[in-house]
């Protein structure tokens, strides 16, 4: 038996003959969270759907915590917790009021309701707002409560579809911090456009795009891609490019503003000390040599041109 508390297993969904989601595979285990990310459109939210139970797959399955979700669906909702993008509040209720509606929902018993409530709006630093009607709260605060419903069962797994939308830039902070927390005592999936969101929160990445996985792999991985085989130089006196390509190791270079060059190496070559020996050598004033990160937006860019040209 494994330990996954979420598989999806080649999970599919058609539109009308059109695969809005096509064959997504990973499994996630407790005290990881999972961050889906993709441009809007790309099948995030359907995906979200399915996970919870409110769609049903075209093709593949779903199993929480080893139950399947069309053969148990019950038994398998009962296992997570779900926040929608469209925020499901009652407005008109106080905090608590809501909190003990959702405690009910989610078949908490009677005598651990009280519990159940106090405990989620502590975790989501909601305590001194428990008198007031969510309709008063700022944004922030009402994707507190959102989070808090959530999270009030103790479910094994809980997804957040795109959690910091139209949050300002405190609050993102503070809800990126939240959903932390969170991801230490549950599984967390976390559905995102944004891409520091999932470097800064997830142990896991998944970027989909037009419906089908483009990468699938740890936030290492990821980050690693970032750094590629890459080195920035800055020299006061830069030669011609020729004289850059004879230092062994180096496989490109390219001239860029203010006398900085991007060099490229082979994955073996380790090309940075003969650049600087060379650069004292040959006087060209040497101020500045670092690995070139390629920011996250390039990194998606790639993959997802890698994955139109396949089609």
């Amino acid at each position: 038996m494994n330990n996954f508390t979420v598989e999806a297993i080649e999970l599919t969904r058609l539109y009308g003959g059109r695969e809005a989601v096509s064959n997504v595979n990973f499994t996630l285990s407790k005290g990881e969270v999972l961050g889906f990310l993709g441009p809007n459109g790309a099948g995030k939210s359907t995906t979200m759907k399915m996970l919870t139970g409110n769609l049903a797959p075209s093709h593949g399955s779903v199993k929480i915590c080893g139950i399947d979700m069309i053969e148990n669906p019950k038994e398998a909702k009962a296992l997570i917790g779900y926040l929608p993008e469209m925020r499901p509040l009652y407005k008109e209720l106080t905090v608590d009021e809501y909190l003990t509606m959702a405690a009910r929902l989610h078949r908490v018993s009677a005598k651990n309701i009280k519990k159940a409530v106090e405990n989620a709006k502590e975790r989501c630093g909601l305590t001194h707002m428990s008198k007031r009607l969510i309709e008063n709260l700022s944004n922030g605060y009402q994707q507190r409560v959102g989070i808090a419903q959530a999270i009030i069962h103790s479910p094994m797994v809980v997804i957040l579809d795109e959690p910091t939308v139209g949050l300002d830039p405190i609050q993102i902070r503070d809800i990126r911090t939240l959903i932390r927390e969170v991801g230490t005592d549950h599984s967390v999936i976390i559905s995102t456009h944004i891409l520091p969101e999932v470097e800064m929160v997830c142990d896991q990445v998944q970027i989909i795009d037009k419906g089908k996985l483009v990468f699938n792999g740890s936030i290492d991985v990821l980050k690693r891609q970032r750094v590629g085989n890459k080195l920035l130089i800055g020299l006061r006196n830069p030669p011609a490019i020729e004289e850059i390509l004879r230092i062994s190791g180096v496989s490109e270079a390219e001239s860029l503003a203010n006398g900085l060059i991007r060099v490229r190496y082979a994955e073996s070559a380790e090309p940075a000390e003969a650049i600087v020996q060379t650069a004292v050598q040959q006087g060209w004033g040497l101020h500045q040599i670092a690995p070139d990160q390629t920011s996250l937006e390039d990194v998606f860019m790639q993959l997802t041109y890698q994955e139109q040209v396949a089609v």
